[in-house]
């Protein structure tokens, strides 16, 4: 049965392109139109979708405002936002990822884009990715189960069993880094993760979320507002410091390397994108192996795909890590957390909720 989405956007010709690109796939179909989010609140109060596609900026109730409302009448709804590159649109689309938004797409600048392949494929992508996951939770209890190490990682909500045993390397000093990884529905995890941090905790953080050029500094600049640890995008150069977090930006791969005197720094670079991804985790992975860590805390949270997996093996072969993955029932998209998973080197399996604990209590407070 094909999944029923309604569109809002107030834009009529907008409205009509992305009405024909969800009835091109056989598993979804444009079911109604809304022109601004009042149109769409009173369809929301009596009619259930599968899923809403939200624009931003509209006349009468904006994005934002109907987010608001819904969550204010505990109206359930499976909202992806549809946001432009404005700095104003993604601010906007940070905030309603706090309320409730799923996740985002970016909407193209102009009609040719809009009808070309790559937002096409981009927007049925995330509404597979979304939705598929949303059923899949709804067929499950979606209670946290307890965190779950290693030995009892035959309990976590895997679907195949690891490829195969990986040689570990044991720290020997107590210099950490923590390297995260998160794509689809990462924006909305890490509001659970990243203001629950301690400032006095006993590590840098680098992260790599998938995002455009211009919404890394939204987010960064949000998630640094109502955090107790420092939030930055990262800067060609930063110096790594404990309490500290570094947001890859948009577009550009980041890398962490040893300065002489012992010190770290983001480098960023411009190579191609791996896999369709710029930043790639793989990348940042990849080149902690040099670094004069004693140990990496991965952390791998909700997200499409499997980057991170491959950089993390490699990083394996030379630096002693640390592996946290969030759990399948908690992930708005259990890909990235799965991989690694089944690659066998995960030593912590827990709920969204707590990670930033478990990360805390790996890498402790100064």
């Amino acid at each position: 049965m094909k999944k029923n989405i309604l569109v809002v956007d107030d834009s009529a010709l907008m409205r009509r392109v992305i009405c024909d690109i969800i009835n091109s796939d056989n598993n979804f179909q444009a079911t109604d139109t809304c022109r601004d989010g009042l149109e769409a609140y009173e369809k929301l109060k009596t009619t259930s979708y599968d899923g809403v596609l939200l624009d931003v900026n509209m006349p009468n109730m904006d994005g934002l405002e109907l987010l608001e409302r819904l969550q204010k009448e505990n109206i359930k709804a499976n909202v992806v936002m549809v946001s432009t590159l404005t700095t104003r649109d993604a601010e906007v689309t940070i905030m309603a990822l706090e309320r409730g938004a799923i996740d985002f797409v970016t909407k193209p600048t102009n009609i040719v884009e809009a009808k070309g392949e790559k937002f096409k494929n981009h927007l049925i992508e995330v509404l597979s990715a979304v939705l598929n996951s949303r059923s899949y939770l709804t067929r499950k209890p979606a209670v946290a189960a307890p965190s779950q190490d290693r030995r009892n990682l035959s309990a976590a909500p895997l679907d195949s069993k690891p490829i195969g045993s990986i040689k570990r390397m044991k720290a020997t000093g107590k210099n950490r880094l923590v390297a995260l990884a998160c794509s689809t529905g990462g924006p909305k995890a890490l509001q659970d993760v990243v203001p629950f941090l301690d400032r006095n905790m006993d590590a840098p953080v680098v992260l790599v979320q998938h995002m455009p050029a211009g919404f890394t500094k939204s987010m960064a600049d949000r998630l640094n507002e109502i955090s107790k640890v420092e939030v930055k995008e990262a800067e060609d150069g930063d110096v790594l410091e404990k309490g500290h977090v570094y947001i890859a930006p948009g577009g550009r791969h980041m890398e962490v390397k040893k300065n002489p005197d012992g010190s770290h720094k983001i480098v960023l670079n411009d190579m191609p994108a791996i896999g369709g991804l710029r930043p790639c985790a793989n990348i940042t992975y990849d080149s902690l192996s040099g670094s004069g860590y004693d140990e990496i805390v991965c952390v791998v949270l909700t997200g499409m795909g499997a980057d991170g997996t491959n950089g993390i093996l490699s990083l394996c072969q030379h630096k002693p890590v640390y592996v946290i993955s969030q759990n399948a029932e908690t992930c708005v998209v259990y890909g990235m957390p799965k991989s690694i998973a089944e690659a066998g080197v995960v030593d912590e399996v827990v709920p969204l909720k707590e990670v930033a604990k478990t990360i805390i209590k790996k890498v402790g407070v100064k």
